[in-house]
């Protein structure tokens, strides 16, 4: 008797035991009786009846992340494959809906995500979809929202985390930026060579008009210098003819001592005479009056033509003027 009494209190000790339960943070349990909805538990110590209440399920409330992997195609007929993520949770005041009228909240997610997914990507090309990710997110969170909200679920955010075309296709868009690179840095290397080249065109420009300056210079002194040459010796009564003669001569011994100064010159003077700076001399002068002696034939020549076509002029004009009349 003892012992069926001592049984009978261990099981009642049991039982009671098993009338209480507890919810953790952030989770909601669903009770049913005799298996039928009776209430939904929130977290804390709870009392249910032994044997006629059980604990049908727990619900958590957290927010929860659904990584999703598609492979689709774009506009341009490039595969890529695209990782969204997305953030859901399951409303506390639903937790009736998200229990009972949705199994597998997984499968449907990704379910919706492969459907919008593929309807906004083939409508992209493959750099659109880089630049646009974010209207890709924006179209599943919407798509999402507005069929999961019915099952009890709210989604918090979708992420498009990571988009990967094939490998040949990524080697071809590297080759391509590649080459747009070495594009713009050849552009700026000739505009860099061109700046080169014209910088020192000003300079030899620059440095030719100063070199023609300064020989004009020379020129000018070495003029001078020759007039004040020539009057000096006209006053001690040396003639002009006689004067450049001696001048010329002057300057012909002068260059050949130059020219015999430095060791290394291949140059040659010819004529190098006595008698070549009387020479030259002569050969200007007579060469001076013949270009005289042109020019004034040359003068007179037009004279004569402008006369002609004159005394050509003047009977058409008296023509002119008869028939006039």
């Amino acid at each position: 008797m003892n012992i069926a009494f001592i049984i009978i209190l261990v099981l009642g000790f049991f039982i009671l035991l098993s009338s209480f339960f507890t919810v953790r943070q952030q989770t909601s349990v669903i009770i049913e009786r005799f298996g039928k909805f009776h209430s939904v538990r929130q977290s804390g110590l709870h009392l249910k009846i032994p044997l006629i209440d059980r604990v049908a399920g727990r619900v958590n409330l957290k927010i929860q992340q659904l990584d999703v992997i598609i492979e689709t195609k774009t506009k341009d007929n490039v595969f890529v494959k695209l990782k969204v993520s997305v953030q859901f949770m399951v409303v506390k005041d639903t937790v009736y809906d998200a229990f009972y009228k949705l199994e597998y909240a997984h499968d449907q997610i990704t379910s919706y995500v492969f459907d919008v997914v593929r309807a906004e990507v083939p409508k992209l090309k493959l750099d659109d979809v880089f630049e646009r990710k974010d209207d890709i997110a924006i179209a599943v969170k919407s798509e999402l929202n507005e069929a999961m909200t019915t099952y009890g679920y709210t989604i918090i955010n979708t992420l498009v985390t990571d988009i990967d075309p094939d490998i040949q296709v990524k080697n071809a868009m590297n080759r391509i930026n590649a080459a747009d690179r070495e594009k713009t840095v050849a552009e700026f290397e000739a505009e860099a060579s061109r700046i080169r080249i014209v910088a020192k065109a000003k300079a030899e420009a620059e440095s030719k008009r100063l070199q023609g300056q300064g020989i004009a210079d020379q020129r000018r002194e070495i003029a001078r210098g020759l007039v004040e040459s020539v009057d000096v010796l006209n006053r001690v009564g040396i003639n002009s003819q006689e004067a450049s003669a001696l001048i010329v001569v002057t300057q012909h011994y002068d260059t050949l001592q130059a020219i015999g100064a430095d060791t290394n010159s291949n140059l040659i003077l010819l004529p190098n005479s006595p008698q070549a700076g009387s020479e030259m001399l002569n050969n200007m002068v007579a060469s001076f009056s013949a270009s005289n002696q042109v020019g004034e034939m040359m003068k007179k020549t037009s004279r004569k033509q402008a006369k002609k076509e004159a005394k050509e002029i003047e009977p058409a004009n008296e023509e002119d003027s008869e028939e006039e009349i």
